[in-house]
């Protein structure tokens, strides 16, 4: 196999580019409210989505992972000691960086956690079987959207808060709000592609509840609203053109490389790359 194309495997199957997602769209979260940056809550956001999706992974393991039809799944569980090097090095940074965040930060992300673990946890029961929240029709989709509103909008608002930051909870509240919006429009097309593995863990997300073009569509509509509301919020002009422009960046993607009927597996990853590209736009218009 080409070095290239192993480092990228690696990026993406270890959950290093969700996790470098998740960084970014922390510190997004800090230039947008003028918050003061703290890099324990930054540490916590990279490290915590690291395990949560490591965790994910772990949860889902075919009972013969090497015969999965799925090229993630031959990969993760044929790279074992990767998989507990990264999950090892992520849980010891976790544990330094909470050893530096308010108390309140400590509630804050047992409620982010719980609400984490308990889409993949069998905790609930659905016709007489036990499973997570992931079996109710539809949820998938904004039970992630919800995670990632709180950790990377609310995690820092809640330590800035705890350590006597003024907060513009208006502007808090609006940015969370627009985050769900942006990640539903990022996780969509990750459903549409994962149509077929999602029948296989008989998970019903919403293009298996409106059809693969419906949700085509619908992705484009979404990204319509976004951008009519980024106009209309208060925050100043450089934050709304960089995130217009990713808004644009993005659309321009799903139309010429993600919705095309040849589009390979891969391509969807960048949507995560999105995530970053949205940061960087900003920082590079505020400055």
């Amino acid at each position: 196999m080409h070095p290239l194309k192993k480092i990228y495997y690696f990026i993406i199957f270890s959950n290093v580019l969700i996790a470098s997602a998740a960084v970014a769209q922390c510190l997004l979260t800090y230039i947008v409210l003028g918050l003061p940056s703290s890099w324990y809550v930054v540490g916590i956001e990279g490290t915590a989505t690291l395990l949560l999706y490591n965790f994910s992974l772990f949860l889902s393991r075919p009972k013969k992972p090497q015969e999965s039809p799925y090229l993630r799944t031959r990969w993760v569980f044929g790279h074992q000691r990767i998989f507990w090097i990264n999950t090892i090095l992520a849980l010891g940074g976790l544990v330094f960086c909470l050893f530096h965040v308010h108390f309140y930060t400590w509630l804050f992300l047992a409620l982010v956690g719980m609400v984490s673990v308990g889409y993949s946890l069998p905790i609930f029961r659905f016709y007489g079987k036990p499973g997570g929240l992931r079996q109710i029709p539809g949820l998938k989709l904004f039970h992630i959207a919800l995670v990632w509103s709180l950790s990377s909008v609310g995690l820092p608002v809640v330590e800035a808060w705890a350590a006597a930051v003024p907060i513009d909870w208006a502007q808090a509240n609006i940015l969370g709000l627009l985050k769900i919006l942006f990640l539903l429009i990022c996780t969509l097309p990750f459903d549409i592609r994962d149509m077929k593995q999602d029948s296989y863990y008989h998970l019903k997300t919403i293009p298996h509840l409106i059809g693969e073009q419906r949700a085509k569509l619908l992705c484009y509509v979404l990204i319509a609203v976004h951008i009519c509301l980024l106009w209309i919020v208060p925050f100043n002009s450089p934050v709304k053109l960089g995130l217009i422009l990713t808004d644009m960046l993005i659309g321009i993607a799903l139309y010429v490389v993600l919705f095309k009927k040849s589009v390979g597996y891969h391509q969807v990853y960048l949507l995560d790359i999105a995530l970053l590209v949205q940061y960087f736009c900003v920082l590079l218009l505020v400055q």
